[in-house]
């Protein structure tokens, strides 16, 4: 079972439970070789922390002492562990020195017989090398043998992997033919050699198009994937479980872990690592120390490095500021550059997690920023559900923030000539109405630009002036300085064109019908309030500059617009509890709006249409769909609410 307890996009915490406890994701399980004991895992789990490990099922069952005393106490009483256990199943070894002398069979049922708590499949480790004809045919071995394992899995776990090489379509595929079986986790196969490598560009398509295939209320393991530098970005694409077993096998080879890469302590000029194993410390009395003793206290230092990256990680997620961490991570190899670059490409599918707005500013650190959904998403909708008021348009300089602050007598002078006022900012064009919304008010950028950002900028900006059809576009320095004359109600202006942005045109519309009485704040004199024809439709957020949405004013949606926009359908079960304010979860959601995006607002009704409440939506309509635990819909108020 795995829920989600907070995400940042595709990233994600949560809670995952099998029959030895739970798991916080995002979660490293490290890799116990059961013959070598470098950090015996008691002591993984009581110094370091770690509620989940990994070892080698084939190597257990052909050393004769460990099969005997697997078989005999169980997995968990000969590692003496008891959290949770996931075993590999040979794969590997086949990818290291050819073709294992077992079956699938034999594999899945000796996992089972151990203890294992997540077993895995014999899949065909498909080499990055490999012709995609190959590839192909590996995969139908790998679905095949998936197929019974599933049916000989019994209580334990099954990972399903997912393969396929280097090519998008063959893992896309695979891994939507293996969200249709009995499966509990999905690890990313066959990237231990991108990663050795560097070849990380290629791993975010492979993680990425495994990502769109599989079905999203299971855990996703990156197989391999534990070296501290890779975290973030494993993480922002939304691996949930990675494992390491270098941090022993490097520390056999006297190499250090850290967050900008590995170091052999022969080339390390010093020891500036504060981490409990190397305090107390010098380069010097490492040096000295004898094999034995520096290569476990090197472990434990990689183990350290680990897991206080994933705790930044996980701080990162919750403050929903992964993207900066992970730029921040990428620029610590030109690979993972590229790797960081290499994800715009794959923006489109990232932007239908992105939550609409976070609490924060967004920081850009660099060009690569621009990759980031929200910089797409604005783009789109500006796009198609900006509403000029005139048909002429004045240019302004990117400015202090809000742009209508620095602006107001600018602005007011040129609406009362009749011209939109329009900024060019990092974002691309921004109407002067739309300067309060999140992310274009809620964003911090360097005083001096980089060349890429002003290009694009600039190319964004006269799309948009050519989309919106002006008739006449001048500069601000052009704008006679003369006293502004009454013109239209600015905040009129900005109370609808937001509406528009949020909910579209037609429910704007809708919205924004009869007589407009705004209700602004009398500290600030901002809008809170929109009460259309006497009805109270919309409530206006402080720290987004976007909307909450009243029941009066979904009930003009729902009229308005047709199904399924901005709508979640639940159960008539459901109904009643949703009607009283409750939460709707995700095993009664029926039907949800694929636009909707997370925190978006939403309308929950019953299977035949009738309101039943407002809220924010927390989940995407594939994952509502999926996930058989958690909260689809965080519900605001209820039609049978007093509120």
């Amino acid at each position: 079972m795995f829920e989600i307890l907070k995400r940042d996009g595709l990233a994600r915490i949560g809670r995952f439970t099998t029959r030895a406890g739970e798991i916080e994701t995002p979660a490293l399980l490290p890799v116990v070789n059961p013959k070598i004991n470098t950090v015996p895992p008691r002591e993984l789990q009581e110094e370091f922390g770690f509620k989940a490990l990994i070892t080698n099922s084939y190597i257990i069952k052909n050393t004769p002492e460990l099969k005997e005393r697997a078989l005999s106490e169980g997995l968990h009483k000969m590692l003496d562990f008891d959290g949770t256990i996931m075993t590999d199943s040979g794969t590997f070894q086949s990818h290291m020195y050819g073709e294992v002398e077992v079956t699938n069979k034999e594999m899945v049922d000796f996992q089972r017989d151990i203890g294992s708590d997540i077993g895995t499949v014999l899949d065909i480790f498909t080499e990055p090398w490999w012709s995609k004809e190959r590839t192909a045919k590996s995969i139908e071995v790998t679905l095949e043998r998936m197929q019974e394992a599933c049916s000989l899995k019994g209580d334990m776990m099954i990972n399903g992997v997912v393969q396929g090489s280097v090519y998008h379509d063959l893992r896309e595929d695979c891994a939507r033919r293996m969200a249709e079986m009995d499966i509990d986790v999905h690890p990313v196969g066959g990237v231990v050699p991108l990663m050795e490598q560097y070849r990380y560009s290629e791993l975010v398509d492979v993680v990425l198009s495994s990502k769109k295939g599989l079905d999203p209320s299971r855990p996703v393991h990156l197989f391999g994937a534990g070296h501290p530098m890779v975290l973030a970005l494993a993480a922002l694409m939304g691996c949930d479980l990675f494992d390491s077993a270098s941090y022993a096998k490097f520390a056999r080879d006297d190499r250090m872990m850290f967050i900008d890469g590995t170091f052999r302590l022969q080339d390390m000029q010093s020891l500036d690592c504060n981490c409990p194993a190397c305090r107390g410390h010098t380069l010097e009395t490492l040096k000295k120390m004898g094999k034995g003793e520096r290569t476990k206290l090197i472990a434990r230092h990689n183990l350290y490095q680990i897991t206080s990256e994933l705790a930044l990680v996980k701080r990162y997620i919750r403050e929903g500021r992964l993207w900066e961490l992970a730029e921040m991570r990428c620029r610590a190899h030109p690979a993972l550059l590229d790797a960081l670059r290499r994800l715009r490409e794959h923006t489109d599918f990232m932007e239908r997690f992105e939550p609409v707005s976070r609490e924060g500013a967004m920081f850009y650190t660099g060009p690569e920023s621009r990759a980031r959904p929200q910089f797409l998403r604005y783009a789109e909708r500006v796009m198609d559900r900006y509403v000029p008021t005139f048909d002429k348009a004045v240019l302004f300089p990117d400015a202090g923030k809000p742009y209508s602050r620095v602006y107001a007598d600018r602005f007011a002078m040129a609406r009362s000539k009749g011209y939109v006022p329009v900024v060019m900012s990092p974002f691309g064009p921004v109407p002067a109405e739309l300067d309060e919304i999140y992310p274009i008010a809620q964003s911090l950028f360097p005083s001096i630009s980089d060349a890429e950002t002003d290009r694009e900028s600039e190319d964004l900006t006269m799309d948009f002036l050519t989309r919106m059809g002006f008739t006449e576009v001048i500069s601000s320095d052009d704008l006679p300085e003369v006293e502004a004359a009454d013109g239209p109600d600015p905040d009129l202006i900005r109370a609808e064109a937001v509406a528009r942005y949020q909910f579209g045109i037609p429910a704007a519309d809708a919205l924004f019908r009869g007589k407009i009485e705004l209700v602004k704040s009398r500290k600030t004199g901002k809008i809170r309030n929109v009460i259309s024809d006497g009805e109270h439709v919309l409530s206006m957020r402080a720290g987004d500059g976007l909307y909450t949405l009243r029941a009066e004013g979904a009930a003009r949606i729902l009229a308005a617009v047709p199904a399924p926009w901005m709508r979640v359908v639940v159960d008539e079960d459901a109904a009643p509890f949703v009607a009283e304010g409750r939460n709707v979860f995700s095993r009664f959601v029926r039907g949800m709006d694929p636009e909707l995006r997370p925190m978006e607002e939403a309308i929950v009704v019953a299977p035949d249409g009738r309101f039943l409440a407002t809220g924010r939506a927390l989940l995407t309509a594939k994952e509502a769909s999926a996930f058989p635990k958690g909260i689809a819909v965080k519900v605001r108020s209820g039609s049978g609410d007093d509120a």
